[in-house]
């Protein structure tokens, strides 16, 4: 049930990240730091961040968006957010 609740979150955001451009995406999650990284580039060599709310940062390499950072990822989805 929750990877279904899961797999329904990404869809909805399909939309918004074929927006940016991204061709590729990579996930990596960090168990331990409860920590979702996402790059639409690899490498990134992000240049800045902007700090979203709760926990979210988007990484820039100017004004383009090379990756997200989502803090507390399981919290997250538990909540529905």
């Amino acid at each position: 049930m929750a990877t279904t609740a899961a797999v329904k979150e990404i869809f909805k955001a399909l939309p918004y990240i074929k927006r940016v451009g991204a061709k590729h995406l990579w996930f990596d999650f960090d168990e331990e730091a409860d920590v979702l990284y996402v790059s639409l580039e690899r490498p990134q060599r992000a240049t800045d961040t902007d700090i979203l709310e709760d926990g979210i940062f988007l990484r820039l390499r100017g004004s383009k968006v090379v990756g997200i950072t989502v803090t507390n990822i399981s919290k997250k989805f538990r909540a529905g957010y």
